[in-house]
């Protein structure tokens, strides 16, 4: 059972910078896609972005695009999400997902990934 846990989370001030982690386990990484997804209080779930099996293969919502980078590290198994010039609208419990893909595939649907994390808190002050 592939196993996914987020961290890095915290309270940051507006245009400040974090980085979130999702480690991957209990299965072959090099065989997924991660996306990251992001859920604030009393709206739908969002796509950020992802991470094909090819680091050099990424997407990202309009609304990241510039500011948001994702890479992954695959001697480790695990996923970044580099967040720089935060806004108050960024606030959100952030989600990190796999999916099993082809190795140019960006899953951009919730649908598409198998295997979710338990979120990590992203809070941008004003």
């Amino acid at each position: 059972q592939v196993q996914l846990v987020e961290s890095g989370g915290g309270l940051v001030q507006v245009g400040g910078s974090l980085r979130l982690s999702c480690a991957v386990s209990g299965g072959t990484f090099a065989n997924y896609a991660v996306g990251w997804f992001r859920q604030d209080s009393g709206k739908e779930r969002e796509f950020v972005g992802a991470v094909a099996r090819r680091n050099d293969v990424q997407w990202y919502e309009d609304s990241v695009k510039g500011r948001f980078t994702i890479s992954r590290d695959d001697a480790k198994n695990t996923v970044y999400l580099q967040m720089n010039s935060l806004k108050p609208d960024d606030t959100a419990v952030y989600y990190c997902a796999a999916g099993r893909t082809g190795p140019w595939y960006i899953p951009r649907s919730g649908y598409e990934y198998s295997f979710w994390g338990q979120g990590t808190q992203v809070t941008v002050s004003s």
